[in-house]
């Protein structure tokens, strides 16, 4: 199928069971290809250039009672797999593996993750821990049922112990972290699919937004008032285009309504440099803010220009040295690998520049094409740039990071990553980003204010639910009462 151009893939099962996982596996392996589902009238005639995959997914009954086989073919390639016949999570994970194995098979490869498409790959290894599993058997698992390769089964469990460490001062029963959405930003990056809008577009409502959010900050503190708040990240869009005061009446609001004494951590990120000034810092340094975050994504000036960051890499060490100046003693930098016509080159000088500086956190970002970016929205025009990213990319990445004294402290995964990696935060001893590990484990819930911000509420039995603030700025502005009727609905009923 390398061969040629792949232009669909049809699957026709006999029963409509896992089509999401379906589609997850065949987008992990051919990214981008449009999939149909048992619809024979969409098939696509082949030609020599031009070739449609078909897979055939066959339910059947296995000859040993209770159980029940699950058949997957494509081509000459085939594979099967019996599993209990009342289990729902068997019947899936079998599906998984026998799908996975045949597209590894006309792909003559592996896919680092192997069935995992999920985007918390360390919640897996972090419940064998709870339990009480070895190591050796949680490898063995990774291995076997998910088909994970030994170095990121091996990556997987050695961030979850590190997590799970992290982790143990906190009181999940009587804690909860704040989340604050600032959606401003100088410009839209190439790849961004967050809450963000330029600057520009709301400088004169910007004032009105704060009032907002001040309503709903206030309501969280005073709900929240008999809990302990552990963790503060204020992110977006980008903070720093706030002004100066308004950075330092947002933070007063904060001290004001809530109670900080059982805080570890109070995150801004001041991503964008060309967002930065001295005395936006003075302002974050003279509240509780003791760690920020600093964002190049790569120190290639060409490529900044392309992916629409209106800053030079002079500025980024302007600027972290101007954090450093004010005191900033924790200060994360995040890079992006498989951006437009990056080399191997570019990225080792890239990681270079980066030890100079010396961070205390370093976040390794693998490029996800997300629907609403516009590198996936204006396809067309960026076509003629390659993206490259490989394990040799991550693996150079991850010695630099080790030779700057960082350990990896949190792993996820999202949709559509090049090379179907991941991403990793690596941390200097006692410099971890606690709110990082705290919304991929899922263990604390987490109250979100400002457009588009999610809510999360962990209940004691494992039960996660959410709730969204809506994502236009104007109309969370106008529906303010509404964004806090569902927040209440969400944690108190």
């Amino acid at each position: 199928m390398d061969d040629v151009q792949l232009t669909g893939i049809l699957v026709i099962s006999r029963e409509d069971r896992f089509e999401y996982d379906i589609r997850e596996m065949l987008m992990a392996f051919y990214p981008g290809v449009p999939q149909f589902f048992s619809m024979g009238d969409t098939r696509i005639a082949p030609s020599e250039e031009h070739s449609q995959m078909q897979v055939e997914i066959f339910w059947t009954e296995a000859e040993c009672p209770g159980m029940a086989r699950v058949s997957v073919t494509a081509g000459s390639f085939g594979e099967q797999e019996e599993f209990p016949a009342d289990s729902r999570v068997a019947a899936k994970s079998s599906l998984k593996r026998c799908l996975y194995r045949v597209l590894s098979q006309i792909r003559g490869g592996d896919l680092p993750w192997g069935t995992l498409t999920g985007i918390r790959p360390t919640k897996l290894p972090m419940a064998l821990l709870e339990a009480g599993v070895d190591e050796e058997e949680i490898i063995k698992t990774l291995r076997g049922e998910y088909l994970i390769s030994r170095e990121k089964s091996r990556l997987s469990l050695d961030i979850a112990k590190r997590e799970r460490a992290l982790l143990s001062k906190m009181d999940y029963q009587k804690g909860y972290s704040l989340y604050i959405g600032i959606p401003f930003c100088p410009s839209t990056c190439l790849y961004c699919s967050f809450t963000s809008y330029p600057i520009s577009m709301f400088k004169e409502r910007v004032e009105e937004y704060l009032d907002c959010l001040e309503r709903e900050l206030y309501f969280t503190a005073e709900h929240f008032r008999d809990r302990h708040l552990n963790t503060i990240y204020i992110g977006g869009g980008t903070p720093t285009t706030l002004s100066s005061k308004q950075l330092d009446r947002l933070c007063s609001m904060v001290e004001s309504y809530f109670d900080l004494s059982h805080l570890l951590e109070f995150t801004v990120e001041a991503g964008r440099p060309d967002s930065v000034t001295k005395e936006k810092l003075a302002a974050l340094r003279g509240h509780r803010v003791d760690r920020i975050s600093i964002n190049p994504q790569t120190m290639k000036e060409e490529t900044l220009r392309i992916i629409g960051r209106n800053h030079s890499v002079e500025q980024v060490v302007d600027t972290y040295y101007m954090a450093r100046k004010q005191g900033f003693d924790n200060i994360n930098m995040d890079l992006i690998l498989g951006l437009p016509d990056e080399t191997y080159s570019d990225v080792e000088h890239t990681m270079e520049e980066i030890m100079k500086l010396s961070p205390d956190n370093l976040t390794v970002h693998s490029l996800a094409l997300k629907r609403a970016a516009r590198l996936n929205i204006e396809r067309d025009r960026y076509r003629d740039y390659h993206y490259d990213n490989s394990q040799e990319l991550m693996d150079m990445t991850y010695a630099y990071a080790a030779k700057m004294g960082m350990n990896p402290y949190y792993l996820y995964r999202q949709k559509n990553m090049a090379g179907n990696l991941e991403n990793v935060g690596f941390a200097r001893e006692g410099k971890e980003g606690l709110y990082n590990i705290l919304i991929m484990e899922e263990k604390q819930s987490i109250a979100a204010c400002g457009a588009g911000a999610t809510s999360k509420a962990v209940f004691p039995d494992g039960l996660i639910k959410r709730a969204e603030n809506v994502k236009d700025v104007s109309q969370y502005m106008d529906r303010i009462d509404e964004m806090i009727e569902r927040k209440k609905k969400l944690f108190f009923g």
